[in-house]
């Protein structure tokens, strides 16, 4: 039995970071912000954050991997370096692509791990990247699992490979669609996913007027059918994860660091469920149906099996454009106190009625996500079916914080 991987997990937010922890992850990749593929400020930290990071995920036990795989333009070495300097103590390994932050991670000797942003898809170049001091490389997400397999046979450093969450059209994720269309680079993390988007062909010249100026009439334009044309389905590994425990991959990466903390919890879950069935010998297609239900409920397009059995070709593309989860939430209200020694926080209904025996979720920085059925309702004296928006109402839950999001979990 080869060696038991690791499951890596995204973090936006400190709502998603104590989620991984909760359900499992053996690690957490986070971005600080800028240099890396999710700078966006919804889903980034800042290095005030660090400290807090570092504590959380050492006191489960996990390891703490930042994000600096975007290009770097000459002007920003100095912010770069700063920032490796900053968060050296702080974190296990940093996720490079660009080989100036490569030559900085050496210099302040730091582990680094090569982002599959570099496309790694053969052992001649894995093994140079180890020679230049790699630990870990993420190979291109182009590459089957038979040379995966083989790859590891052939080198001395981890590998690295993503096993659920969203595909890019390019090549190892190097697009340059957004940067034409949108000037927002995806290579800088900035990624507006023209991809996603359906599709209008016109014939630009057919009329003009008298100034030279476009005139079209409706029958000279048409939408492209199917409109996903170059929307790729989302990786789903739960159905061969034990060929990919076999094929000896060190880290399991689950993409997602724009997703939300019920798809981080959800996820990481189902894959620590299976990874350590595998591991037991317990890995059945009973688990892997229920496990698949389970990730089915959170964000997802369309599942497929990556390219993993082969390269892309007309299978690989989603027919639907938006999330096929089989639950919604729906915002209740908040948590205005917590009565430690009873268990029971009382919620200010804001939108959504809260009621006796739905599914709910409570959202929290420091409490992660934790979903139960709501028990007894109680407000004062009076026991309670429901409370609607504008009221409050007692209930018994497990730890939670004020100022957590409370949420009605509606199924599909």
């Amino acid at each position: 039995m080869n060696k038991r991987p690791e499951i890596l997990a995204p973090a936006g937010d400190f709502t998603c970071l104590q989620a991984a922890i909760d359900a499992g992850a053996d690690a957490v990749y986070f971005g600080l912000g800028t240099f890396n593929m999710r700078a966006r400020s919804g889903v980034n930290f800042k290095v005030d954050d660090l400290p807090e990071i570092s504590r959380r995920c050492r006191a489960s036990g996990a390891r703490a991997y930042l994000a600096l795989n975007a290009i770097m333009f000459e002007g920003e070495i100095e912010t770069v370096e700063n920032t490796i300097i900053a968060a050296k103590p702080y974190v296990d390994a940093f996720i490079v692509a660009d080989w100036g932050v490569v030559d900085l991670c050496r210099k302040h000797g730091v582990e680094f791990h090569v982002s599959t942003q570099m496309s790694t898809s053969n052992s001649a170049a894995a093994n140079f990247l180890a020679s230049q001091g790699a630990s870990r490389v993420v190979l291109a997400r182009e590459c089957t699992l038979a040379e995966v397999a083989e790859i590891v046979r052939k080198i001395p450093i981890e590998v690295e490979c993503f096993v659920h969450g969203a595909q890019c059209v390019a090549e190892s994720g190097r697009c340059f669609m957004s940067h034409d269309a949108f000037g927002k680079s995806a290579c800088r993390g900035e990624c507006n996913q023209p991809c996603r988007r359906r599709y209008l062909v016109k014939a630009v010249d057919f009329f003009s007027d008298d100034e030279g100026n476009p005139i079209h009439e409706s029958d000279t334009a048409f939408w492209v059918e199917p409109h996903t044309v170059m929307s790729a389905k989302d990786l789903c590994s739960l159905g061969f994860i034990d060929k990919l425990v076999a094929a000896g991959i060190s880290s399991f990466k689950i993409e997602g660091r724009a997703r939300n903390a019920e798809y981080v919890k959800t996820v990481v879950a189902a894959y620590r469920r299976a990874v350590d069935a595998v591991m037991s010998c317990g890995y059945t297609p009973a688990l892997v149906a229920e496990l698949t239900e389970e990730v089915k409920k959170v964000f997802h397009r369309e599942f497929a099996h990556g390219l993993y059995f082969g390269r892309p070709g007309a299978g690989q593309f989603t027919d639907s454009e938006n999330s096929l989860s089989s639950t919604v939430k729906r915002h209740i209200g908040i948590v205005i106190d917590y009565f430690i020694k009873a268990g029971i926080a009382q919620v200010k209904v804001q939108d959504h009625e809260l009621r006796r025996g739905d599914t709910i979720q409570i959202h929290g920085s420091t409490t992660g996500v934790v979903e139960l059925e709501a028990g007894e309702l109680r407000r004062d004296d009076e026991v309670l079916e429901s409370a609607g928006r504008g009221t409050w109402a007692t209930l018994k839950t497990p730890r939670c914080r004020v100022g957590d999001k409370v949420f009605y979990i509606e199924r599909r």
